[in-house]
């Protein structure tokens, strides 16, 4: 069974093409970058007047902040084996909950480094 048709109004079968200079280039996909957008979504979002999130990471501090919510991510998955009797080393559970306390603090002081430089 085939795929649905989409729209007519849905299809992006009109190619918008423009110039611009290397510096203008670069903040454009810099400002897309720290948005986690793609260059042509940012700028489907900035024309449409979508709102954009307002919170912006620089793209060192958005790669950190993505490593560290993926480690948080596999601390959950190691806290709840643990709770489940899957495993139970020694001291898991105290080493468990100051690596929480200090992903929790350095996620937090990216984010508020970066809400103070807007």
């Amino acid at each position: 069974m085939a795929r649905p048709k989409k729209d007519v109004k849905a299809l992006k079968a009109i190619i918008v093409s423009f110039r611009l200079n290397a510096d203008k280039y670069l903040e454009l996909t810099k400002n897309a970058d720290s948005l986690g957008l793609t260059v042509p979504q940012f700028i489907r979002k900035k024309i449409s007047d979508s709102v954009l999130t307002k919170m912006r990471y620089s793209p060192i501090d958005r790669k950190v902040y993505v490593e560290l919510s993926r480690i948080g991510n596999n601390i959950n998955q190691l806290t709840r084996q643990r709770y489940l009797g899957m495993r139970n080393p020694i001291h898991l559970d105290e080493q468990l909950k100051e690596m929480k306390l200090l992903i929790d603090d350095l996620k937090s002081k990216i984010v508020y480094d970066d809400s103070k430089a807007d």
